[in-house]
């Protein structure tokens, strides 16, 4: 009689001693650079009280459970804002700036049969204290040099500002209604939406060109050059980390005006790692330096996550890539050499 198979829950997945190993290799690669970098490991509950959660203004708990006493407790959907609690708790006289790292799992609700996880490992670091620029091009340095350390070689950076569109909509005085359509739609980079919600709005012809212009503005450092009005702040912000990072970071980074992010809590830079091998971002994080004083010890902060499941796959493709093309090279070569001969 053949097995019953047992199913697991969609967006979960069993992970096999081969590809263990390979997970493992690349944790303890990221994990040595963190600890370079002056970065202390620290861990927090998988379950958090909901109302500890919903105080940070992160992403909403897919899954809750009561406990004994009635109360409920989720699951998190992220580590910074339990990170944000346990500095206001554990460390409210420790002087600034503070370094976290940590390796941990974290849970959010998917739609079904779209590949997206349920459960899945995060690497990543919250530096505390540290204000901007300087802090965030610290948090850009160590993503890049734990990116180095796995081996990943064509990785870049697109770095922007969570309020710089916001700076905008409240500059044109649009509604709140509004406001979190186009929000929504430009979260999800999906810029005929976009188009579309502009158009329902009483705007004059250049400021619908100007909401629907700026958040599509990617390049080098050069994009940064002509802002003026309600982006020229943004803009000198993200000019000010650029300029403090080092050569081998800056030429990674590639400027994107229209990067949001969909936590909540961001206020300033943000950044998402793309790389060619994978078709969605394989981690990212950003300023937010509001909050740790809904937390009761007003500090700025940034921090990364890095999604190790996607960081492996962008790793694999890139091998494959790379096999490819020396297959090629050696086929090529050899022709060559077979018709001097």
């Amino acid at each position: 009689m053949r097995p019953q198979i047992q199913p697991i829950p969609s967006g979960t997945r069993d992970v096999l001693p081969d590809e263990m190993r390979e997970l493992r290799d690349i944790t303890e690669a990221i994990r040595a650079v963190f600890e370079v970098d002056g970065y202390g490991e620290v861990s927090t509950p998988a379950l958090e009280y909901e109302a500890v959660l919903a105080r940070g203004g992160g992403a909403p708990p897919a899954y809750r459970v009561f406990d004994e006493h009635g109360e409920v407790l989720a699951l998190r959907t992220d580590m910074t804002v339990p990170i944000a609690r346990l500095v206001a708790t554990r460390y409210q006289s420790a002087d600034p700036p503070l370094r976290f790292c940590y390796f941990a799992h974290a849970y959010r609700g998917v739609r079904p049969h779209r590949g997206q996880m349920r459960e899945f490992l995060q690497a990543g670091i919250e530096l505390v204290g540290a204000p901007a620029p300087q802090g965030t091009a610290e948090a850009l340095g160590v993503i890049c040099h734990a990116l180095d350390a796995v081996g990943l070689r064509d990785y870049r950076i697109g770095l922007g500002d969570a309020s710089l569109y916001p700076t905008l909509l409240r500059s044109l005085a649009i509604a709140q209604d509004a406001c979190e359509a186009l929000m929504d739609a430009l979260v999800r980079c999906d810029f005929v939406s976009l188009q579309a919600e502009l158009g329902r709005l009483a705007l004059d012809d250049a400021d619908a060109e100007l909401l629907l212009r700026v958040p599509q503005v990617r390049g080098g450092p050069e994009v940064l050059s002509d802002a003026d009005g309600p982006v020229a702040d943004a803009v000198a912000g993200l000019r000010g980390v650029y300029e403090l990072l080092a050569p081998e970071v800056a030429a990674r980074v590639i400027f994107d005006l229209g990067l949001i992010r969909k936590m909540g809590y961001y206020t300033g830079a943000v950044f998402d790692v793309y790389d060619p091998a994978l078709g969605a971002p394989l981690g990212g994080g950003g300023r937010y330096d509001d909050l740790l004083g809904r937390f009761g010890r007003p500090l700025p902060a940034v921090g990364f996550a890095l999604t190790i499941d996607r960081l492996h796959i962008a790793l694999t493709g890139e091998e494959r890539s790379h096999d490819e093309v020396t297959a090629l090279s050696a086929g090529g070569h050899g022709e060559q050499g077979a018709a001097e001969l």
